[in-house]
């Protein structure tokens, strides 16, 4: 890692300790760069403002959630454990602890301030979930009935990210049992499976 690189991450990482502990508008660029062990001149050389910060670590929390690359649909195995594969794979990306201190931190950001929070709403809209391949492909092999994957994808996500990503996010631990998955994937396939 180059040096100029090094001190972008440095100054990013304290950012991050600083709005988690302050706030976004507690926080201050002079305590950032204190943190980072650069001047307010390298700081400001890397991110013209507070807000470009902000917006730099927003991009770093979508980046992580679009690492996992899309699933591909294999005809020769059980659908459904493919789906329950893919699940396992995206919860341990989105409960990975960094990206959940992201989350908190961006998230309590997005709550106080409508206008940046439309905005990152609408950057998450283009955002093409792993699965989203995976239930496309299934429609397309009449594994599933023909629906809008989009919208067949968020309805998943969101039975899934309640019973495995909140629990982590506001608890800092998930009492949810694993084979509540089992059933997260047995209620989107009562409503999508085809009729064989």
């Amino acid at each position: 890692m180059k040096r100029t690189e090094k001190k972008r991450k440095d100054i990013i990482d304290a950012a991050i300790d600083e709005f988690r502990e302050q706030g976004f508008l507690g926080a201050k660029t002079t305590s950032i760069a204190k943190k980072a062990n650069v001047s307010s001149r390298t700081l400001y050389n890397h991110f013209t403002s507070k807000e470009a910060l902000f917006e730099a670590i927003s991009e770093i929390m979508l980046e992580q959630n679009r690492s996992m690359q899309p699933v591909t649909y294999d005809p020769a195995r059980d659908f459904a454990e493919q789906l329950k594969d893919a699940l396992w794979r995206y919860i341990a990306v989105i409960t990975e602890e960094r990206a959940i201190g992201l989350n908190r931190m961006v998230l309590s950001e997005l709550i106080r301030d409508l206008d940046r929070s439309r905005k990152f709403f609408t950057e998450t809209e283009t955002h093409d979930y792993p699965m989203t391949r995976l239930i496309s492909e299934a429609m397309d092999a009449g594994v599933l009935h023909k629906a809008d994957p989009v919208f067949a994808t968020n309805q998943l996500l969101a039975l899934v990210k309640g019973f495995f990503f909140w629990p982590e996010f506001f608890l800092g631990e998930n009492p949810t049992p694993k084979e509540v998955l089992d059933d997260c994937i047995a209620m989107f396939l009562a409503r999508y499976k085809a009729d064989v």
